[in-house]
């Protein structure tokens, strides 16, 4: 017993050791994440981190060695990236609200403005790694000229602070040329330099430092009956205070009539939802995209299923001769990357020099607008797609074909059935049972094809009085990703909130999938 002890310390040693190693790397890179103010993955790393080590050092652990590693990817890129989407929903996240409070307000402390005074000309001097400014009033009179000489400072990439001393000799060093100025040109404007007399300069041009000042100072003389007076601060030009307003996520002046940017993110409860159900801008694109989207991926499975299972009965009737060469033709369109077939059917549709239309044009004298119509485009988009999914379906449809008995279809041959009888009382009634999950299954994925409207259409035509980016042929998942990335700004907590109502109907979906399934059964 005593042999079988010693012979696994060192197994549980190493295993103890190996633990802890990958425990202070993590612990280092929670400890990287809280500093940079990323709260939520800290946590989430921190806890995955606690449960890895408990599951394999803990003897009760033991039996979710093997488990562990697949739950740590559920709840890593599907349990965490849901919970922090529908965190993201209750807020104004959005291109003009990144930041947080405490973030705007230092950005509204740094800002500065040009006070009108005295401007100086400046000439750079270097001595090893170090330099120095000799700052020269041009403006002032031969005996009332004044120079100053900075402290010394090095290339850092950061703001420094340079205070400047009179000075009637130059500092030693050698003189930069102006080539070589301009290329230092980022450092220069970095330094915020203050003369004896309290005045601060910064680069205001390419030779030349100005007075500044500071636009903003915290407000020292409130009353603090709210939290959001903690932040407030004093414009020095007007004497007017300002604060943050929690309701907008944004810097206003006491009567509300002006915004200042940047935001900030708030929490705004159900605003992003209620918006989606009340806003007309919103409500009327969401509940016509909403139906296409739904009338488009069924559209999608039933065109699919039709073509592909006439084509599957057709390479597998024996007369035909050379099915395998016929099989593998039908086949391609599946074998050949998406986004390549996509492309291609959008020069083919184009209206000035697409084939399609010249076609049409010399057959019929006709120029189809299939990208500006909205009942073409969706035509032209349902039409794509159903050539992109049959030979999907036509493979599951020969697969399920082989497993219908040949006595059904002899038996009734001999009692003169024709195939179209065949078709409509054997082959749907024997395929359609173990078909309908795997028909469920391709509209919930028609239901998020992003790549295919991305590519074909972008989401066009636009709809008229929309107040955020709407297509006619946009599905939710576009829908929400033109809102989320779009070219007209970009709002998260909206497109979050549309998200979170979209991952509700596919979950519906893979229910509904599930119960019919077991139904089937």
């Amino acid at each position: 017993m005593s042999t079988s002890r010693l012979a696994r310390c060192p197994r549980a040693c190493l295993v103890i050791a190996i633990v802890a190693v990958i425990d202070l790397v993590l612990l280092y890179g929670v400890t990287l994440m809280y500093a940079q103010g990323e709260l939520a993955f800290a946590i989430l790393v921190l806890l995955l981190a606690a449960a890895g080590s408990w599951v394999f050092i803990s003897r009760k652990g033991y039996n979710y060695r093997y488990v562990y590693p697949s739950l740590l990817g559920m709840v890593t890129f599907i349990v965490f990236p849901l919970i922090y989407t529908v965190n993201v929903a209750f807020t104004n996240y959005g291109s003009n609200n990144l930041l947080s409070l405490e973030r705007v307000r230092a950005i509204h402390l740094a800002k500065t403005w040009r006070t009108g005074g005295e401007s100086f000309t400046f000439k750079m001097y270097q001595q090893g790694a170090d330099y120095r400014l000799m700052l020269i009033s041009p403006d002032a009179g031969d005996a009332e000229k004044v120079q100053y000489v900075t402290d010394p400072f090095a290339e850092t990439g950061k703001p420094l602070e340079l205070k400047a001393r009179i000075s009637v000799q130059p500092p030693t060093g050698a003189e930069l040329p102006l080539r070589t100025i301009i290329k230092k040109r980022k450092t220069i404007e970095q330094l915020d330099i203050h003369l004896p007399d309290g005045t601060e300069l910064a680069m205001t041009s390419l030779r030349k430092f100005g007075a500044i000042a500071k636009i903003y100072r915290p407000d020292d003389h409130v009353d603090h009956l709210y939290p959001s007076q903690d932040y407030g601060l004093i414009d020095n030009r007007t004497g007017e205070a300002i604060y943050p307003d929690m309701a907008t996520g944004y810097y206003s002046n006491e009567d509300g009539s002006e915004q200042i940017a940047p935001g900030f993110t708030v929490y705004t409860g159900w605003d992003n939802f209620t918006r989606v159900f009340t806003d007309p801008g919103i409500q009327g694109p969401f509940l016509k995209i909403f139906s296409w989207t739904v009338i488009f991926s069924g559209l999608s499975v039933v065109f699919t299923l039709i073509i592909g299972l006439l084509m599957s009965c057709l390479v597998q009737w024996e007369p035909l001769k050379g099915n395998g060469v016929y099989r593998l033709l039908l086949i391609l369109p599946y074998a050949v990357p998406a986004f390549i077939s996509i492309l291609i059917f959008r020069g083919l549709f184009n209206q000035n020099f697409g084939e399609i239309n010249l076609l049409l044009e010399l057959l019929f004298d006709v120029k189809p607008e299939w990208f500006s119509n909205e009942l073409l485009a969706k035509s032209m988009v349902i039409m794509v797609n159903t050539w992109l999914g049959y030979p999907y379906m036509m493979i599951l449809c020969i697969g399920l074909l082989k497993s219908v008995p040949e006595d059904l279809y002899e038996a009734s041959a001999i009692d003169g059935a024709t195939p179209v009888q065949n078709l409509f009382h054997i082959t749907l009634p024997m395929i359609i049972k173990p078909l309908i999950p795997l028909l469920i299954a391709s509209f919930a994925f028609n239901f998020n094809n992003l790549v295919l409207i991305a590519l074909l259409t972008a989401g066009g035509p636009d709809m008229l009085h929309a107040t955020t980016p709407a297509g006619a042929t946009d599905i939710l998942v576009s829908y929400t990703f033109r809102i989320a990335f779009g070219s007209y700004g970009q709002d998260y907590g909206l497109a979050s909130a549309i998200a979170t109502v979209i991952f509700f109907m596919v979950g519906f979906i893979a229910w509904a999938n599930l119960k019919a399934t077991r139904r089937l059964q």
